[in-house]
């Protein structure tokens, strides 16, 4: 009989196959660049066996692509992998960080966060279909357009999905020290604005209330707020277009991060408590989109020893924690379903002009993904 350990995964043939996915560049406020890839996702998941549904975008975002593929026990519950085809890199990225190969290494654009993993996942279906293996539980492919503001257009048919089945497999990319993650932090997002009071800068820069100024030092306050269980960063600010005028509005964005819940409800209570008028500049303080903190329960913990056997057969330790920075199975995690995350590439620098990943964790990754599918039932 075939085992997962004999599938034919071919390194130069996965990067071949990632090579385009990777060159279709496809940040999350572009809704159109996101379809791109949704319809070369969606080609090579029919490819591989797949019936393919897109389903249609809101809320300004991409669509989503889902795929089944065919079972004898097609319709109950089985394994969801799910995914985000979404990135933080702006259509130009490839001009700096083109797909390339050196080494160990394969730069480009979204390639650990997480299209390196999406692919593996399609390539693992492709290689168990043409050796003629069945998986014991039907398999869902779900790829999501908006992973990387929250997740504010799919949460709803990310969960609707992952509560039709048993098992919810997630492909981002592997932990810093290579291990799988079985719990995420809780986050939290907020707006901010402050609102001043125009004038010339130069004629009448007293008659004036700048909401730059404000907002600068409402980003020290917000920052000095971080603790260990609570941590706070602004990470985006928009204000200003004349040097010679005083600024009438400035907005900023607000991550919160948390290891527990009551610490991040602690840090909402904190954040909207900053609203008000001071100096004539009035502060707004809107919450966004959240995660809810997933702890690992039993059931996710069996699913990890599962995960980890398959991998002691392909031959590494695989090993597992709780994580920052959220990812769609803070969702599947926190609503009881056993979720296994960070199963994807091994690599380094994501979201940043530096990203890889690691050659040889390709077909060691493809195996693992191959092996829990044919292991689950």
């Amino acid at each position: 009989m075939t085992s997962f350990k004999d599938l034919p995964f071919d390194t130069n043939e996965i990067l071949a196959g990632l090579k385009p996915w990777i060159e279709c560049e496809s940040p999350t406020f572009d809704a159109a660049a996101v379809d791109r890839m949704m319809d070369l996702a969606a080609y090579d998941l029919a490819v591989a066996g797949a019936h393919v549904e897109r389903i249609p975008g809101r809320m300004g975002f991409g669509g989503s692509v889902r795929a089944t593929f065919p079972h004898k026990d097609a319709g109950k519950p089985g394994i969801l992998v799910s995914g985000h085809l979404d990135t933080v890199h702006p259509v130009g990225t490839l001009e700096k960080l083109p797909f390339r190969v050196e080494e160990n290494r394969c730069y480009g654009p979204g390639i650990l966060d997480m299209k390196g993993g999406n692919y593996l996942t399609v390539e693992a279906l492709r290689q168990i279909g043409r050796a003629g293996l069945e998986t014991p539980l039907p398999v869902t492919v779900l790829l999501t357009p908006d992973e990387e503001v929250g997740t504010p257009s799919t949460r709803e048919l990310i969960e609707q999905e992952a509560a039709k089945n048993k098992y919810v497999m997630v492909p981002e990319p592997a932990h810093r020290d290579g291990s799988a993650v079985t719990g995420r932090y809780a986050i939290a997002r907020f707006n901010i604005r402050t609102t001043g009071r125009p004038s010339h800068a130069g004629w009448a820069l007293a008659d004036g209330r700048s909401a730059i100024a404000a907002m600068a030092r409402k980003v020290l306050e917000i920052e000095a707020m971080t603790t260990e269980d609570c941590t706070f960063s602004v990470g985006v600010i928009h204000a200003g277009q004349w040097v010679n005028c005083v600024s009438s509005f400035c907005d900023a964005e607000v991550l919160s991060m948390a290891k527990r819940q009551e610490d991040l409800d602690r840090g909402v209570e904190r954040m909207l408590s900053l609203s008000g008028e001071y100096d004539d500049v009035i502060v707004e303080v809107t919450r966004g989109v959240t995660r809810p903190v997933w702890e690992p329960d039993a059931g996710t913990l069996a699913l990890y020893e599962e995960t980890r056997q398959v991998a002691s057969e392909i031959g590494f330790d695989l090993t597992h924690c709780s994580a920052g920075g959220g990812s769609d199975g803070n969702f599947t995690g926190a609503m009881g379903i056993p979720t296994i995350d960070s199963i994807g590439v091994r690599g380094k620098d994501l979201h940043t002009l530096n990203e890889h990943i690691y050659i040889d964790s390709l077909v060691e990754r493809a195996q693992l993904i191959a092996g829990l599918m044919l292991r689950l039932g």
